[in-house]
């Protein structure tokens, strides 16, 4: 049987009544569409967009995800740790991704702009040249992580242990070093 491929075509307002077929999307655009609990798995998206979608709960096992970019999009829950590690890279703009995982997934360079990252968990992850660009990490989990070179500067409410992850040359605002000193239990004022 032939798999379906599809190049440069634009999917709006899809639902769970017309669900998305298994296939290769390549250089595709996905508007306006809920595609939540939906099964993604085995799907391969190369240079692709997703515009204000919903994705909440879509099962990714071995999905391919290369050079896709969300934009406005609501991720609640995706374990991207399941998806197909080979050549995986996306960027997330204006973005929720609460209670996701990226646990042990090799994103170096990931961009993260004015995105809620609440619960998520970035366990074991390498996130080496990273940026979390006016995010906020609100009970996001890092925990032996690679985060080398990361760019916290203008993210809120991260809290790690930096003896417990690799954080070399990353970069962070004098405010937000006061996430990295929780463990002590201390009181900083001004």
């Amino acid at each position: 049987m032939q798999k379906l491929y599809k190049e440069g075509e634009t999917f709006d307002r899809l639902n769970a009544d017309e669900p998305l077929l298994k296939g290769e999307y390549e250089n595709c655009s996905f508007l306006n569409s809920d595609l939540s609990n939906q099964d993604l798995s085995g799907f391969v998206f190369i240079d692709c967009q997703f515009r204000e979608c919903n994705l909440s709960l879509a099962k990714l096992n071995q999905t391919s995800f290369r050079d896709v970019q969300f934009l406005n999009c609501k991720l609640l829950g995706l374990q991207f740790s399941t998806c197909n590690s080979l050549g995986v890279s996306f960027s997330f703009t204006k973005c929720v991704l609460d209670h996701s995982s990226f646990f042990r997934i090799k994103i170096k360079k990931t961009s993260f702009h004015n995105c809620q990252l609440h619960e998520t968990d970035f366990t074991e992850a390498d996130l080496t040249g990273s940026v979390f660009d006016s995010c906020d990490l609100k009970d996001a989990v890092f925990e032996n992580t690679l985060l080398e070179k990361v760019d916290f500067r203008t993210a809120a409410n991260y809290s790690f242990d930096p003896e417990r992850n690799y954080i070399k040359k990353a970069r962070f605002s004098a405010n937000g070093v006061i996430g990295l000193l929780d463990k002590y239990d201390i009181s900083i004022e001004p």
